[in-house]
C-alpha cells in the first residue's frame, strides 16, 4: 500500500507562484513514476506533469515553462513548482504515483487532493 499526501495549495494572485509536495508513504518495492494531475469543475483530469525514476520528465503543453516536477527520493517526495500561475490553472491538484509491490505487478495511487486557486 502506498499512501500519497499532497501540500502547499492555496489561494494565489495571478502571477503568482506555489510549490505542491507530495509525500508518499507505505511499503513497496519501487516507486516508477510520480506526477501531478488536475481537475477543474465541469472538466475532466488531466495530466500536469510526470517524472520517472530514471528523472524523465513530461509536462502538458499549457503548463510547459512554467511548471516544474522533481523529486527528492530519499525523502519519498515529489514537487510541483508552479511559477507565472493563471486563472484557468485553477483546479485541484492530484499527487499519482505507479508503485511496483511484487514484481511484474504494477499498481496506481491517488492523493486526496489539494485546491489551487489563482485570482484574478
Amino acid at each position: 500500500q502506498v499512501r500519497l499526501v499532497e501540500s502547499g495549495g492555496g489561494l494565489v494572485q495571478d502571477g503568482g507562484s506555489l510549490r505542491l509536495s507530495c509525500l508518499a508513504s507505505g511499503s513497496w518495492i519501487s516507486i516508477n513514476a510520480m506526477g501531478w494531475y488536475r481537475q477543474a469543475p465541469g472538466k475532466q483530469r488531466e495530466l500536469v506533469a510526470r517524472i520517472t525514476s530514471g528523472g524523465t520528465t513530461n509536462y502538458a503543453d499549457s503548463v510547459k515553462g512554467r511548471f516544474t516536477i522533481s523529486r527528492d527520493n530519499a525523502k519519498n517526495t515529489v514537487y510541483l513548482q508552479m511559477n507565472s500561475l493563471k486563472p484557468e490553472d485553477t483546479a485541484v491538484y492530484y499527487c499519482n504515483a505507479v508503485a511496483t509491490r511484487v514484481w511484474g505487478q504494477l499498481s496506481t495511487y491517488w492523493g486526496q487532493g489539494t485546491p489551487v486557486t489563482v485570482s484574478s
